[in-house]
C-alpha cells in the first residue's frame, strides 16, 4: 500500500511539474496534454446541471477554444448528454448540442478529427483565434448553419496564459473581449502567475526563443482575479459561479452576459 501511495504521489508530482514546466510548446499545443490534464479533473468540479442556468433552451451551439486533440470537447459533450432525461430541450434519443473545437495546431486538429466519436455533433477546425480575418471566415459560417449569431457557450481551458505570453497585455485583453463577444456564456480556466514564470524558465532551459512579452507584462500576480474583473467591467459579463480549483490550482469560472435590465 505504501509503495502504491508513493507511486501515485510521484505521478502527481510529475503532473504538477508538467503543468508549470510545460516544455517546448510555445502556444500550449502539447501532443500529450490530456495525459496530465485529464478532462475528468475539471468535470468532477462542474455538475452538468449547473450549466443549465446559462443555457437558453433548444439547440445549444458551443465553442471549445484551444481544444488540443479534442478530449475535453468529447468529455463535456458526454457530461451534458448524461443529463438528457432531466432536460426538456433534449430529445429522447440524443443531446441537441453542436460543438466546434478549434486549435492553432493542425496536427492536433487532425488527431481530434480522426478520433471523433460524435462527428454529427462535434466538429474541429484549425484556427488562430487571434487572427480576426480567419476567425470571421470560420466561425460565422458555422454559426449561420445553425441560425445562430453567437455561441451559447464558449469553453476556454488553460488558454489565457499562452495568449498573454505570445501577444502581451493588450493581446490578452483583446482575446477576452473577442471570446466574450462570441458567446452568451463563458467557462474559463486561467493559469496562475506561477505557471508564467515556469513557462519562461523552461523555455530558457531548453534554449528556445523566449517569450518576447514576458518581461513587459503588467498584468501579473493574481491573473485570474484580473481576468475576472475585466470580464465584468469591460466585457459586460457577470460571474455566475466559481466551481473551485483543479488539482493544479486553476479556478474554473462560469460567466454569462448581463441582461439589458442590468446595464
Amino acid at each position: 500500500m505504501a509503495a502504491s501511495n508513493r507511486e501515485e504521489r510521484h505521478e502527481q508530482m510529475k503532473a504538477e511539474n508538467y503543468q508549470c514546466e510545460p516544455g517546448a510548446a510555445p502556444y500550449g499545443n502539447f501532443s500529450n496534454y490530456y495525459r496530465f490534464n485529464p478532462p475528468g479533473e475539471r468535470l468532477r468540479l462542474i455538475p452538468a446541471v449547473d450549466l443549465l442556468e446559462v443555457f437558453p433552451g433548444g439547440r445549444v451551439v458551443a465553442l471549445d477554444v484551444g481544444c488540443n486533440c479534442g478530449d475535453f470537447s468529447v468529455a463535456i459533450y458526454k457530461h451534458l448528454y448524461d443529463l438528457k432525461e432531466n432536460l426538456m430541450w433534449i430529445s429522447t434519443d440524443r443531446l441537441d448540442l453542436k460543438l466546434l473545437g478549434c486549435d492553432i495546431d493542425a496536427d492536433l486538429i487532425r488527431r481530434a478529427t480522426e478520433s471523433n466519436s460524435f462527428p454529427e455533433s462535434i466538429s474541429y477546425v484549425t484556427l488562430d483565434v487571434m487572427d480576426s480575418a480567419s476567425r470571421e471566415a470560420i466561425l460565422k459560417p458555422y454559426l449561420d448553419k445553425f441560425h445562430h449569431t453567437t455561441f451559447d457557450i464558449c469553453f476556454c481551458m488553460s488558454v489565457t496564459m499562452w495568449i498573454h505570453l505570445n501577444h502581451g497585455d493588450q493581446g490578452l485583453l483583446d482575446f477576452l473581449l473577442c471570446v466574450s463577444g462570441l458567446c452568451k456564456a463563458l467557462l474559463i480556466e486561467p493559469q496562475p502567475w506561477k505557471c508564467y514564470r515556469a513557462a519562461a524558465r523552461r523555455l530558457r532551459k531548453l534554449g528556445k526563443s523566449r517569450f518576447n512579452h514576458f518581461s513587459t507584462l503588467s498584468i501579473k500576480g493574481d491573473v485570474a482575479q484580473k481576468i475576472q474583473q475585466f470580464l465584468i467591467t469591460d466585457c459586460k459579463m457577470e460571474l455566475v459561479r466559481c466551481f473551485g480549483s483543479t488539482n493544479w490550482d486553476r479556478s474554473l469560472l462560469l460567466f454569462k452576459k448581463r441582461s439589458l435590465s442590468q446595464e
